[in-house]
């Protein structure tokens, strides 16, 4: 070796004992042998001229007399599966103006391979034979979204059977399920069209099916509409309200009912008020012979004198000069 040799590329000189590379009559450190990169720049041999990185394990691919990390040369000269989105190496399946993996390229309904037993195209995707025929048969439903089939529950939204899944609730953006409901256009969850179309109970806040009451300004489910003292469900009968809430006829009268006339005791039942008193129905007689003067049916008839109730029998019985004495002397 001529102790002057120096490198081409780093132009030191080398070792006793250092391998040297020798190409076109130039020599070289084994580092620095160097080849044309892209623009003309000069790597190290042991670089990708892509990327410009240093081979890993020392592998690299080599095309046209350029070599290229397996990363790169993937990207640039192999083709792309477009099942799994990688690279493919080795054998390559081309159909339906892709390429795929043997293993990629299956029945999209039943997932099979097709790469060894042929397939059918069906509304742009692969199909085995015995999946197309079930299609064209009408006993597989796809979904018109994604093309995918339908396993299980379907949604019909504007005339288009698809995948609930697809769809979001318009209120709550909740994914939806083939329980939605439909409204103006719209898909809502269960949840948040009941809220909107249906009537909301004024106890227990859940939307009411079926029968429903209204009273105190709101909406009732029958069972939750009860008396606000000794709440059971008043079930059909009369309710009496009071500042906003509502009772029972037995609760009311003993909390806020008139006191009798007659018993002094709170009203129960039916009542009359008249001559600024009131009585319960039974009560209400006449003054002198305790007949009853008002109508199960409704309505009293009964003569005022003394402010005292009489039929009409007793009254006519009472002198014409004592009726009009009482009656300037109520005036």
């Amino acid at each position: 070796m001529d102790p002057g040799m120096v490198c081409t590329l780093c132009q030191d000189p080398f070792g006793r004992d250092e391998n040297i590379i020798n190409s076109g009559g130039q020599v070289w450190h084994e580092g620095c042998f160097v080849t044309e990169g892209p623009n003309e720049l000069i790597l190290p041999s042991n670089s990708c001229v892509q990327c410009f990185q240093p081979f890993k394990d020392e592998e690299f691919y080599e095309h046209e007399g350029r070599k290229y990390c397996a990363h790169d040369f993937h990207a640039l000269f192999a083709p792309c599966c477009s099942g799994c989105g990688e690279f493919v190496v080795g054998r390559v399946i081309r159909a339906m103006s892709q390429c795929w993996h043997p293993n990629c390229f299956k029945c999209v309904s039943c997932h099979t391979e097709l790469a060894d037993i042929g397939f059918v195209k069906s509304q742009g995707r692969p199909f085995c034979k015995p999946c197309n025929a079930e299609i064209k048969g009408g006993s597989k439903k796809f979904c018109q979204k994604c093309s995918l089939p339908i396993h299980g529950e379907h949604l019909v939204y504007k005339f288009q059977i698809v995948h609930p899944h697809h769809f979001n609730c318009s209120e709550c953006n909740k994914q939806l399920d083939h329980r939605c409901k439909e409204r103006e256009g719209e898909l809502y969850c269960l949840r948040c069209y009941d809220n909107m179309v249906s009537a909301i109970c004024g106890a227990c806040r859940r939307p009411i099916e079926g029968r429903l009451i209204h009273a105190l300004n709101k909406t009732w489910h029958p069972e939750h509409f009860v008396c606000s003292h000794c709440e059971k469900p008043f079930e059909g009968r009369r309710h009496y309200e009071k500042k906003g809430l509502a009772y029972c006829e037995r609760d009311y009268k003993a909390l806020f009912g008139e006191v009798c006339f007659y018993c002094n005791k709170p009203c129960r039942g039916e009542e009359v008020t008249v001559l600024n008193k009131t009585w319960c129905i039974d009560h209400f007689r006449c003054s002198a012979c305790n007949s009853l003067l008002a109508s199960p049916r409704g309505g009293a008839r009964y003569a005022d004198m003394d402010e005292r109730p009489y039929c009409k029998k007793c009254f006519e019985k009472v002198p014409v000069e004592l009726r009009r004495r009482l009656k300037k002397q109520s005036d």
